[in-house]
């Protein structure tokens, strides 16, 4: 048989394949990845539910219904209660070094774009909890929610930014009006939201709007936004090892000058590769290297003039063939 030549094609479809292989590996990276994911669905359930105790502690329920009483009464005026998903919450049970109390207060943000580091403003940690947290929504969406930690030595470029734009997209990420202190999400991001908004009393927003708790309680909601930020590093640490094996495959595919060459790699690895499946649903690996084909495909192209009786002796020929 010919020599099947490789070609950019043929290059990709290997790529992927094994690619495909590389990331659904049970590997001691990806299994630390979706524990982490795990534990941060454990956290939010917690510190959600602790965060609902804190804030109606600090506003009753029965006084968030008479404000709203009065605001249907009388209007903007009395228009103080407003749902919320992110808190400032502080306690004084720690001392500095003269023996003084001091207060130690914190941001916490329970929405799918929320900070990791305290901060009230939103920011890239925020996308990259959002992208790992929903990798195979996102994946299924043909979206390339890795591109966080394939470009986590790069800085911002076209390529990246095309792709983060896409999953922010797909996630329905529209940012947060800092003037009306509402979020505008939609989808995925939204529906990921509601159950963590809260009502709260107070026409400033969360940065001057502390909410006594105690230490244990300000713990968990550390504890919370710590399985966040661990999710993100996890997520890192398991791409980064399948972004070195894909840098050695394409070095290795990049070189081979036929497929069976990279036929035999992908065998090596473990892996099962259907050759004649790649060329039959190659574009022009079959037609254009194999010349055999490529010889039947020209003939198949010429006009030839056909007599009468060529055609007539060609039917007999067909018809004979049916019997």
């Amino acid at each position: 048989m010919t020599k099947i030549r490789m070609n950019t094609e043929l290059r990709n479809k290997l790529f992927n394949k094994i690619k495909n292989v590389f990331e659904n590996e049970d590997t001691q990276e990806r299994e630390a990845f979706l524990q982490a994911r795990e534990s941060v669905d454990h956290h939010y359930k917690y510190a959600s539910e602790l965060a609902k105790v804190v804030v109606e502690r600090a506003y009753p329920k029965e006084d968030v219904s008479t404000l709203r009483h009065f605001k249907k009464k009388y209007g903007n005026p009395c228009d103080v209660v407003a749902k919320d998903k992110c808190f400032y919450f502080a306690h004084s049970e720690d001392k500095d070094d003269e023996g003084d109390i001091k207060e130690t207060k914190s941001h916490f943000d329970f929405g799918l774009f929320g900070n990791l580091n305290g901060s009230e403003y939103s920011d890239e940690d925020g996308k990259k909890f959002a992208v790992a947290y929903f990798r195979e929504d996102l994946k299924a969406m043909d979206c390339n929610p890795d591109i966080y930690a394939q470009q986590s030595e790069n800085k911002d470029n076209p390529h990246k930014t095309k792709h983060v734009d896409a999953c922010m997209k797909a996630l329905g990420y529209s940012g947060y009006n800092h003037s009306s202190g509402s979020d505008t999400n939609i989808g995925m991001a939204k529906t990921f939201d509601e159950p963590y908004f809260l009502d709260v009393i107070g026409t400033s927003y969360c940065r001057s709007r502390a909410i006594a708790c105690t230490k244990d309680e300000y713990t968990e909601f550390e504890n919370f936004r710590i399985a966040k930020g661990n999710l993100v590093t996890k997520h890192q640490t398991w791409i980064d090892t399948i972004q070195k094996q894909c840098d050695q495959l394409k070095i290795g595919l990049k070189a081979y000058r036929y497929l069976s060459e990279g036929i035999e790699l992908a065998t090596e690895l473990g892996i099962q590769v259907d050759e004649a499946e790649l060329i039959r649903t190659n574009s022009t690996g079959l037609t254009i290297y194999n010349p055999s084909n490529l010889a039947s495909m020209i003939k198949g192209m010429k006009n030839k003039h056909q007599s009468r009786e060529a055609k007539i002796l060609a039917r007999k020929k067909y018809e004979e063939s049916l019997n």
